[in-house]
């Protein structure tokens, strides 16, 4: 499927703000199941409009929210400049992701093209923990997490946990360790939730970036089969 359209959206959220969101979809008119994506810390760049755009060729409703959207509207970060990410970062709350959750979760739902709750997300990074909360905030069908760091913090949300979830992790990740994988799996298992760990030991963290150092072409691809897989058994077309 390689004719999508693409467009850019406005959210109003429960605090007040505004929330700018890319979106694309398959050019048709037949319904859709959609996803939601999860930006890393350097915003809805290039890169997180690909992966969008991407899963529209798949047959995906696919919406990417602008997580910044309280502090830097639009904001395209440098992936050799972390720093410069960290204030934006730091002023993300759960409180503020659920209203944002809840935002985009009542966009996807009220638009006509949807097939009716079929609905997934998928985050990368800071993104993949935003997945996670996800999955503990509204009614999905499959939720995906690449190396999700601080998960770790929102463990206490897996009992509201509704659908399988997958997660990715590099074992050459300077940034997450074997205990904190570790520590999410457990929590996962000892509140019977379905759910599915793939560390890919030669990768590093950031791994299925192709915009960046640690790209790794290999366990991208096998990632990316994984997930569309996995969607498929979960995620409903038709």
């Amino acid at each position: 499927m390689n004719d999508i359209i693409i467009e850019d959206v406005s959210l109003n959220v429960s605090d007040g703000t505004s929330m700018a969101a890319f979106v694309a979809r398959p050019k048709d008119f037949d319904k859709h199941p959609g996803i939601f994506i999860f930006q890393e810390a350097f915003g809805v760049n290039a890169h997180i409009r690909d992966v969008t755009k991407r899963f529209a060729r798949e047959g995906f409703i696919a919406i990417a929210p602008e997580l910044f959207h309280r502090t830097a509207h639009g904001f395209e970060g440098d992936y050799n400049d972390f720093n410069s990410t960290r204030v934006h970062i730091q002023a993300l709350t759960n409180e503020g992701l659920i209203a944002d959750i809840n935002a985009i979760n009542d966009w996807i739902h009220n638009n006509t093209k949807l097939l009716y709750d079929e609905v997934a997300s998928i985050g990368f990074c800071m993104g993949g923990r935003v997945s996670f909360l996800a999955n503990t905030t509204v009614k999905l069908k499959a939720a995906v997490s690449f190396y999700g760091g601080g998960i770790t913090a929102i463990l206490d949300r897996v009992p509201s946990i509704q659908a399988p979830q997958l997660m990715f992790w590099g074992g050459l990740d300077q940034h997450i360790d074997e205990g904190q994988i570790n520590s999410v799996t457990a929590a996962l298992k000892v509140n019977d939730k379905v759910y599915t760990n793939v560390v890919i030991s030669n990768a590093g963290h950031a791994f299925f970036c192709d915009a960046r150092s640690s790209y790794n072409q290999i366990a991208a691809k096998q990632a990316w089969a994984l997930v569309l897989e996995f969607l498929n058994s979960y995620v409903s077309k038709k």
